[in-house]
């Protein structure tokens, strides 16, 4: 999760009005498959940029760390960050903070409901601080 943290500081400011999200992925040994960011702009996300970057029969059974709960739905209408990482199969998902955008909020539910073990919370202080200002602006908007 550390590792996804770096990556997130990295695009910090970069995203546009999207958050700058870290994930990695590993297999079930722990060893490590891919990882990114969200992307300049914020209109690729963390998890997708890392998903694309292996075949799928790599992440049977592994893990991804995400600093943010991955999106349950897309303003573009494709698949969200929930519904990619459920066609992975990916078996565990690991969250440092809860989504609280309307886009974002659920993701957790999504997965859970697909059969996949989500750990929620872990370094959620460093999660918190690094989304204060996203939820800030989120919380001006409504």
């Amino acid at each position: 999760m550390a590792r996804a943290f770096e990556l997130a500081r990295l695009q910090h400011g970069r995203t546009g009005k999207n958050p700058s999200v870290g994930c990695v992925l590993v297999d079930r040994d722990g060893n490590k498959l891919a990882e990114a960011a969200t992307g300049d702009g914020g209109a690729l996300h963390a998890e997708e940029i890392a998903l694309a970057k292996l075949p799928k029969a790599l992440s049977q059974g592994g893990t991804a760390y995400v600093t943010l709960e991955p999106c349950h739905t897309r303003t573009h209408g494709g698949p969200s960050c929930a519904e990619r990482l459920i066609q992975s199969g990916i078996s565990r998902v690991v969250v440092a903070t809860r989504d609280e955008h309307p886009q974002g909020n659920g993701g957790i539910d999504r997965l859970i409901r697909a059969g996949i073990t989500v750990e929620a919370g872990i370094l959620g202080a460093k999660g918190e601080a690094l989304y204060a200002d996203f939820f800030a602006v989120y919380a001006k908007e409504t």
